[in-house]
């Protein structure tokens, strides 16, 4: 439950603690004395969409922070978000709005951890429920009356509902996909028709090296050039090894060398090293001789391997033209085209394999549909039932509720349109409710509709509502009262109310009123006995500022006199005698419900 509300900077509020307990919490006050603006800094603190002028006038920043009991609802949450627990078993969210400018900064925090608009969003799931009668304009919607239908059909029926959800999504892809084949079918097939030809002119050059281009032009300048090969070898043959000309050749004049430095040695053995060298140079001249005599003796003048050589270096020329402009980069192509043939056909799907896939899809989707078809019609019978019990009390004993189903095409939510139907009025013949109810009788069916939900849905411990009793009087009121108390013994209910009858119910009650403060502020002066240009901030300027102020009506007498001045147009007498017996009589129906009804321990108090 909600147990502390801070708010500094808010609206018309400069600051505001207000504590609130168990049971029925009622805030009242005169038309426009800012009773909603509190409901606003709850609901802002809980992820609210924010303004800048949310911020009071001559502040920078609003901050504001509740503080709610905690459960093991709330503990498992926490932990799912990696956010500490505090010691006092509570739970504290903040948010701090700052305008800067013209632009607006906020942040929200809880336990101190920052946390994003979506972790807020289910925070607040288990936290309030906040209820105002110009909820009764989305009511109205069909939408709306399915989406309540489901939440009060409980778990069962919401986990059916997520099982349509992604039923759907797969028939809404196995469509796409289906469609997407059939739209782009020529297309496609002349896609394929390019890519086969080209992915076969390539498979047909072979291309395994994509170096093989630079190598084969390499072996055709070798077989083009054969016979000056073979005469530049023999010619550097006769240079190195055997000279036909009768002179020396290097080998001989190695030897030479090789005579005179090993007679050298004789008298130098310093000259060693360089003999060996000599030596060694001329084993090597010896051997380069024999290998190239070699390599001229194996050449061989080969037209038919030119030819062939010359062929495929054309083809390969004429396959970078095509798509290169390097082999490399046909080679990349050649895998790319493949990769896209595939893409083409689907990965192995057809277009009868996707057809039967999206049958599957629609059959699978519509027996989900009826699934949860079904389990909405039995929603809808106790619906029926309870609201019609819960709408009794309320001056409404000849209620007829009729929750109908119509079966619509498959969407994301169903195969369902649900519509309330409502006669308030014996004789009456059943219509919509968006075409029957008033003001008053829709704010009756909205807090039955709450009472149900209350019964179904225990998880939320704090119920707040925005003048629900707004357009009733007299015996709808009183019948309202007791039923926002019946609420009060499972949930913490929070009340703005103008009606004596209700706010004489409450276990506590808050008067909100505005009222006109003095407000100081810094006078930017300067020293004139001195050059200094420092300002002195010491003197101040005084400012009439509204302000909004909350207060406790702890005393009997004080909540006597804050009824007898919602009675309104009764002299001061009778007002405060009026008031009176409101609170006596509010006190023994308590006390006869709590007797009855009710443990000295609250549910919504255990974890």
């Amino acid at each position: 439950m909600l147990a502390l509300l801070r708010i500094q900077n808010f609206a018309l509020i400069d600051h505001l603690e207000l504590p609130f307990g168990l049971g029925l919490n009622v805030l009242t006050g005169e038309t426009g004395a800012g009773k909603s603006i509190i409901l606003d800094a709850i609901d802002l603190v809980l992820g609210g969409k924010a303004s800048g002028r949310m911020i009071r006038q001559g502040a920078e920043k609003a901050i504001l922070e509740a503080t709610f009991t905690s459960n093991l609802q709330i503990e498992a949450w926490l932990t799912a978000q990696a956010i500490d627990r505090l010691e006092d078993d509570t739970l504290v969210c903040s948010r701090e709005i700052t305008l800067s400018g013209e632009n607006l900064r906020s942040r929200s925090r809880v336990n101190g951890v920052l946390v994003n608009r979506q972790q807020l969003s289910e925070l607040r799931q288990q936290l309030v429920e906040i209820t105002a009668q110009g909820q009764t304009v989305s009511l109205m919607d069909g939408a709306h009356q399915r989406s309540l239908l489901d939440n009060f059909g409980g778990n069962k029926l919401t986990q059916q509902r997520q099982v349509v959800a992604r039923a759907y999504e797969v028939c809404q892809a196995a469509k796409k996909s289906l469609e997407k084949r059939r739209q782009s079918e020529q297309e496609r097939l002349q896609k394929q028709d390019l890519y086969i030809y080209q992915l076969k002119e390539l498979e047909a050059a072979e291309l395994i090296n994509p170096d093989e281009r630079e190598q084969l032009e390499q072996e055709r300048d070798r077989l083009s050039h054969v016979v000056e090969l073979q005469q530049m070898s023999y010619q550097a043959y006769q240079f190195l090894y055997q000279n036909d000309q009768g002179e020396l050749a290097i080998a001989d004049l190695l030897g030479k060398v090789e005579t005179i430095l090993a007679d050298m040695m004789k008298y130098d053995s310093a000259l060693e090293p360089l003999l060996d060298m000599i030596r060694n140079a001329a084993t090597q001249v010896v051997e380069a001789g024999y290998q190239i005599n070699s390599y001229g003796d194996s050449l061989e003048v080969d037209p038919d391997r030119l030819s062939e050589v010359e062929d495929r270096i054309a083809l390969l020329k004429q396959i970078c033209r095509k798509y290169g402009p390097r082999l490399v980069d046909a080679v990349a192509l050649q895998n790319q085209l493949q990769r896209e043939l595939d893409g083409l056909t689907g990965n192995g799907e057809s277009l009868e394999e996707l057809e039967q896939a999206y049958g599957e899809s629609q059959e699978q989707l519509k027996q989900s549909c009826q699934l949860l078809t079904d389990l909405r019609k039995k929603a809808a019978s106790q619906l029926e039932k309870q609201l019609v019990r819960e709408l009794k009390p309320l001056a409404m004993d000849k209620v007829i509720f009729v929750c109908q189903i119509n079966p619509i095409s498959p969407t994301v939510t169903g195969a369902d349109q649900v519509v309330f139907y409502f006669s308030p009025n014996p004789g009456e013949k059943i219509q919509p409710l968006s075409e029957t109810a008033s003001g008053g009788e829709m704010s009756r069916f909205l807090l039955a509709l709450k009472s149900c939900f209350a019964q179904a849905q225990s998880r939320i411990e704090t119920l707040i509502f925005d003048e629900i009793d707004a357009g009733v009087s007299g015996k709808v009121a009183q019948a309202i009262a007791e039923k926002l108390h019946h609420l009060s013994q499972v949930q913490q209910v929070l009340c703005v109310t103008h009606q004596p009858l209700i706010a004489a119910m409450a276990d506590d009650h808050f008067r909100v009123d505005k009222q006109m403060i003095e407000e100081l502020t810094p006078k930017l002066t300067y020293n004139s006995t001195h050059d200094s240009t420092e300002p002195d901030n010491q003197a101040t300027l005084s400012e009439i500022r509204t302000v909004i102020r909350v207060t406790n009506l702890e005393q009997p007498h004080h909540r006597r006199d804050e009824l007898a001045l919602l009675t309104g147009g009764h002299s001061a007498q009778e007002a405060i005698a009026f008031a009176e017996s409101l609170l006596v009589k509010a006190r023994a129906y308590r006390d006869l419900k709590v007797s009855s009804q009710r443990s000295p321990a609250r549910k919504f108090t255990q974890s």
